[in-house]
């Protein structure tokens, strides 16, 4: 089998995790807080092209997003935060459910979309995601978002641990470090994902239709 059949759009979904203001964008925290958003632009764009792709072929997309509240907020953050020396202050909630840094970002939720809201880095530690994707007969996902070494990285391996096929492209995800996004990916590719990118997968969808 080849790429088509392997994210053929019967059994594939399209997920596009975190792309939000306070990721992002440059009003967002992370900008704020000094991140390096270069790498970002490309990734929303290819991550857009994807979902273009994705809905012309009917594959399933799926936006996952960050929307915390106080009471979500994890003690285990909070403290490691304090035990690296930082206050509240240094670090005051990231996508605050209803407030503008949670906003989607790049590709937007169109109405026959899937939306999923997480509090942790990956969505299939609190949501029924695995199960709403498994009802639909999807078996195998794309990747897109932000950060590469961090919330891809956990959904990609959270998914794989719940039988999902799981495909990265490498284009449409992005992290503030360019040696910390090729690090992940190669971590990636070594235990969890096949490595891909936007154009290959356009190209396989586009061929489905």
């Amino acid at each position: 089998m080849s790429l088509p059949a392997w994210i053929a759009p019967q059994r594939t979904a399209l997920m596009i995790v975190d792309m939000q203001v306070d990721f992002a964008a440059p009003e967002g925290l992370s900008a704020q807080w000094g991140m390096d958003l270069s790498a970002v632009p490309g990734a929303l764009a290819a991550a857009q092209r994807l979902a273009e792709a994705a809905r012309a072929a009917g594959t399933p997309v799926v936006f996952v997003g960050l929307f915390t509240t106080p009471e979500t907020d994890s003690d285990v953050w909070g403290e490691r935060l304090r035990r690296q020396g930082h206050t509240a202050e240094d670090s005051p909630g990231l996508c605050r459910a209803g407030a503008p840094g949670s906003a989607f970002v790049g590709p937007q939720p169109q109405a026959d979309d899937l939306v999923f809201r997480k509090t942790r880095y990956s969505p299939f530690w609190d949501t029924d995601i695995a199960a709403r994707l498994r009802s639909m007969g999807v078996d195998t996902l794309v990747l897109a978002g932000l950060t590469t070494e961090c919330c891809i990285d956990s959904t990609a391996r959270d998914a794989f641990n719940h039988d999902f096929h799981v495909f990265v492209s490498i284009d449409a995800c992005a992290a503030y470090e360019p040696e910390l996004h090729a690090a992940a990916l190669r971590m990636l590719e070594l235990n969890t994902a096949i490595l891909t990118d936007s154009d290959s997968v356009v190209v396989a969808w586009r061929s489905a239709v």
